[in-house]
């Protein structure tokens, strides 16, 4: 009876090992994720190949360290980057064991939070209840090798009303030295009337 309690006592304690082996896995891929989403990136690379594509700035830096993975997102033309035309907070979290969310949350008064990017702290003022969720426009992730992950919002789950649209995608990959993002609206009938046409925009990262 000894001996089966102990070797029962082992069994158990090697499954409590592998259960916070593949935990700390988990938590290594999300980690990665999130850093390397960090950083500066511009399109100018591409803007120069293709004058269909413009050069813009994006700047991804984290905020708020103590409540989970959140990323303060601003876009804007390089050359007016005092006027960014998106700014957008994402938390970063795992949603199953392939799968990676980065959801998008909007803030209340963008223009207080312009260039905030450099000093990331400020966001300590506010909180979640502050920022509005933007339903159906999470992008879903699969960690394609490391350093790569890949994935898109749902078909049509994104609403979006700008320049006649009725939805908007966007369909993203995520690299250690540059992220691709192609973003596009529809409007009820499935045509396209804004975003790139041939293909995302490539940001190569600056930092």
């Amino acid at each position: 009876m000894t001996r089966y309690l102990l070797i029962l006592s082992i069994l158990l304690l090697s499954l409590s090992c592998k259960k916070s082996e593949s935990k700390s896995e988990v938590d290594n891929e999300l980690n990665e994720l999130f850093a390397i989403m960090q950083g500066s990136y511009d399109s100018e690379i591409q803007s120069q190949v293709d004058s269909t594509y413009f050069n813009i700035s994006l700047h991804m830096y984290p905020i708020w360290k103590d409540k989970g993975n959140f990323l303060y997102v601003e876009q804007a033309l390089n050359s007016m980057q005092d006027k960014p035309y998106r700014q957008r907070i994402y938390e970063v979290t795992r949603l199953n064991d392939s799968t990676f969310k980065s959801a998008i949350y909007t803030l209340a008064v963008d223009s207080l939070w312009v260039g905030k990017w450099k000093t990331p702290s400020a966001f300590d003022s506010i909180s979640l209840k502050d920022i509005t969720l933007k339903d159906g426009c999470e992008v879903l992730l699969k960690r394609i090798e490391p350093n790569y992950f890949a994935g898109k919002t749902g078909k049509t789950s994104c609403e979006s009303s700008l320049r006649g649209a009725s939805y908007a995608t966007s369909e993203v990959e995520i690299l250690e030295d540059k992220i691709i993002s192609w973003d596009r609206g529809f409007d009820s009938k499935g045509n396209h009337v804004w975003g790139a046409e041939k293909g995302g925009y490539i940001f190569n990262k600056l930092d």
